[in-house]
């Protein structure tokens, strides 16, 4: 065959990674509030795109605007009939869909609470601020405005109306910082003590713990070592009792001496901690040289100190979870499956102004950079359709695989993986795995994540149903919970009574089990409860 160059010409399909197919799948594996923080970023970028404010995503102000990503129904009738709901035995039922979301779950029994509230705020202000021009009072009865409901000013920008706002008054939460340096001005009157004091409150972590070298510190500011030092010891004397620790055992000392407890028995315990944290209890004793009822009450006095006493200050205020996907029990026993809409970005896409304004475009570049727009949001509207119809897919089938846990508990969770609900619904695994990831469903046990109901399976022994490990690692936990100190489980005795019950598990599955939830063997359990008893 002789080697030449020539032409061929030859047909083969081929998936291209469009710039809209990566955003497609981009916007399927966000969370919702990525998903948020992203279609803000595309209003700020594209003139074409509104932001729906009315209920189901339609904006009631919004002139020619349509498409709304936030209004499912249509498509969600088309692709799965009249009702929102998803019957285990019918698919959907014909019930419709129920009306509730989630901050109307939450909301509904704030309501009377808020009710309490406003009557209480019934008060004549007046009488208790009458110096103060900017409080309202409220309306006598039978005046105009109202029969005391309303609120009246007393002065200008004084209306206790609808934005009246009492967030306002709300004192603002101490930080560990700020606790520090208002005891710092009132101890330290030195300019250099003051500042070396300052740059060892700004090296604190949230735990309240020191870790820069002194010496490093001494250096840097241009001071003697022995200066630090001195600062840090009176540093150490502040409120919360254990700040500015180095260790975790210096931690513990300063709180010992605040409380006047830190005794040789107590210096011994403290000296050798890594034996209380292998609850080796018999060699300590030995160690404190201490009777067991001495020792039981050092133990005690112990575990009442914090080992992270800054923690306490300034946390991050708790987010709620806002879940994706809302499931509930129908009348009938079926399980109702409804996505949040608190959740769906309302988007619309205005095509009277894209009209009008391409009818102005003089310039080549000015028609193409508007056609462009066009297209984006015509593709950004169609993705997140496609997103809520695929996680409401892929929910459904959750729940369809997982009734036995929404009906009875974690025992009875199966064990579950991709491929088994890519199958059952007609797509990849890759998009089984992005559509769950970071995704969460609320259910009448609780905010869980998708991922939360795959679980590897553990055979049976008599050739049975395959057990989930999620439910087999509740049930270790059960036993070891129920344990008394006389007849503690060992890691052999918990596998024979598995393979008792049919479930096939061998006696290193149990240990790494055992060790991922954090509970420790049973010589160190054994100990841990005499001492208790």
């Amino acid at each position: 065959m002789a080697l030449s160059p020539k032409l061929e010409m030859r047909q083969s399909q081929s998936l291209i990674m469009t710039p809209q197919l990566m955003q497609a799948i981009k916007l399927l594996q966000l969370s919702n509030l990525d998903l948020s923080a992203y279609v803000d970023a595309e209003l700020e970028r594209n003139p074409l795109l509104e932001k729906g404010e009315g209920e189901g995503g339609a904006d009631a102000g919004s002139d020619g605007a349509e498409a709304s990503s936030g209004d499912y129904a249509d498509d969600f009738s088309e692709s799965y009939g009249d009702s929102g709901e998803f019957s285990e035995t019918s698919g959907f039922s014909d019930g419709g869909t129920f009306e509730s979301s989630a901050e109307d779950w939450m909301q509904r029994d704030l309501e009377p609470a808020a009710e309490q509230i406003a009557s209480r705020m019934d008060t004549d202000l007046g009488n208790v601020f009458p110096d103060d021009p900017g409080v309202s009072t409220p309306a006598a009865p039978g005046a105009a405005g109202g029969d005391g409901e309303a609120f009246r000013s007393t002065g200008s920008g004084g209306s206790l109306g609808e934005d009246y706002n009492l967030e306002a008054f709300v004192a603002q939460d101490d930080t560990l910082i700020s606790v520090l340096e208002d005891q710092m001005h009132l101890v330290v009157s030195d300019p250099l003590d003051k500042l070396i004091a300052q740059h060892l409150i700004n090296s604190l972590d949230e735990n309240g713990y020191l870790h820069d070298d002194l010496a490093e510190v001494a250096d840097q500011l241009g001071v003697p070592a022995e200066h630090v030092e001195a600062v840090l010891l009176l540093l150490q004397s502040f409120e919360p009792a254990g700040v500015f620790a180095r260790s975790l055992a210096e931690c513990l000392i300063l709180q010992l001496k605040e409380k006047n407890r830190f005794d040789p028995a107590m210096q011994a315990l403290i000296e050798n901690i890594e034996l209380l944290g292998r609850h080796d209890y018999p060699a300590l004793r030995r160690i404190c040289g201490v009777d067991d009822e001495d020792f039981q009450d050092m133990l005690t006095e112990i575990k009442a100190l914090d080992p992270r006493p800054g923690r306490r200050f300034g946390g991050a205020p708790v987010q709620a979870m806002v879940p994706d996907v809302l499931v509930r029990q129908a009348n009938d026993g079926s399980w109702a499956v409804e996505l949040n809409s608190e959740t769906l970005p309302k988007v619309l896409v205005n095509q009277t102004y894209y009209a009008r304004v391409v009818r102005t475009a003089r310039k080549d570049g000015e028609k193409e950079y508007l056609t462009d727009c066009l297209q984006t949001a015509n593709w950004l509207v169609k993705s997140l359709d496609q997103r809520a119809k695929t996680i409401l897919k892929v929910s459904s089938e959750i729940v369809r695989q997982q009734d036995g846990f929404l009906t009875y508990g974690i025992a009875h969770l199966r064990p579950l993986n991709l491929k088994t609900v890519a199958d059952a619904v007609g797509m990849h695994e890759s998009t089984i795995s992005r559509v769950t990831s970071n995704k969460y469903m609320m259910t009448p046990r609780g905010i869980f994540e998708l991922k939360y109901f795959f679980s590897s399976a553990i055979s049976a022994t008599v050739g049975g149903d395959a057990h989930s490990a999620e439910a087999v690692r509740h049930r270790i936990r059960q036993m070891i919970d129920a344990e008394s100190v006389d007849a503690i489980l060992s890691d052999d005795t918990i596998v024979k009574i598995l393979n008792d019950d049919g479930i096939d598990i061998a006696r290193r599955t149990v240990a790494k089990y055992r060790e991922a939830m954090h509970i420790p063997s049973s010589v160190q359990r054994r100990r841990e409860k005499r001492v208790r008893r």
